[in-house]
């Protein structure tokens, strides 16, 4: 990705995994309660500097998400090699520590990454025998997300060392694109840790670019949406750099 601003580091991690969520009330303290030590989410400063992040985007995925209103993208350094960070991505199911699970239930169909439904709380997308939800808003069915790229090894004469997750998303609340890109660290940059995790999602509000423009839904969406997304990343960081220093001393 161009333009990244400068790395906000934490300070170190203990060496331990992160404490698992046992129910929503833990999920509610973990992931939205808790003000994480990164700083995640980046910040575009002109529009001009957000249509750079579109461009690298497009450049990078081949998808397009300069057409939406909302673009997020949240960064977080690990000390970790890039495969190794990718290949902990690929093992996701929703039943993880990093991940709140009992808020926002996680399906694989066929117990694949290709196509993964998620439900508020669990519950059946049809609350109260209504198929097509409340005022047409499936409140229960979040989203559906369908791959369009799993790029599991890096492609040829590609020297960050680049593997994503691309999604499609819809469903109840559908938000447009969703992506979780690993790549190995660009020290000309700022970047010291082994690797950088990007998660991006580019959307319009239900699907509805003047429902996007209101500040208050973006101040919804940043108080909730970021604060989870931050508290997530923060949270695979630790789990992938306690796993990797059990492999390096052969525990």
């Amino acid at each position: 990705m161009t333009g990244i601003p400068e790395i906000h580091k934490a300070e170190d991690n203990q060496k331990q995994p992160p404490t698992r969520s046992r129910n929503i009330l833990t999920d509610i303290k973990y992931f939205l309660l808790n003000k994480p030590t990164v700083h995640t989410l980046i910040k575009f400063n002109s529009e001009e500097e957000r249509r750079n992040y579109c461009e690298s985007i497009l450049q990078r995925t081949g998808i397009e998400v300069d057409n939406f209103k909302i673009l997020n993208i949240h960064r977080i350094g690990i000390e970790a090699p890039a495969s190794y960070v990718f290949d902990e991505l690929l093992k996701w199911n929703g039943d993880s520590s990093c991940w709140p699970n009992h808020i926002a239930k996680v399906n694989l169909q066929d117990k694949k990454l290709e196509k993964i439904q998620i439900f508020l709380f669990g519950c059946s997308p049809h609350i109260f025998g209504l198929k097509n939800g409340i005022f047409g808003f499936k409140l229960m069915h979040l989203f559906d997300l369908n791959a369009i790229t799993i790029q599991r090894t890096p492609a040829p004469f590609d020297f960050d060392n680049a593997r994503f997750l691309l999604y499609r998303c819809k469903g109840g609340y559908p938000i447009g694109v969703f992506s979780i890109y690993v790549r190995t660290s660009i020290p000309e940059r700022g970047e010291n840790e082994m690797t950088q995790l990007f998660m991006m999602v580019g959307f319009d509000f239900y699907g509805n670019k003047t429902l996007s423009k209101m500040k208050f839904i973006r101040r919804i969406w940043e108080s909730l949406h970021d604060r989870v997304t931050a508290n997530v990343t923060s949270r695979f960081k630790q789990l992938c750099e306690w796993q990797f220093d059990k492999f390096v001393d052969g525990k």
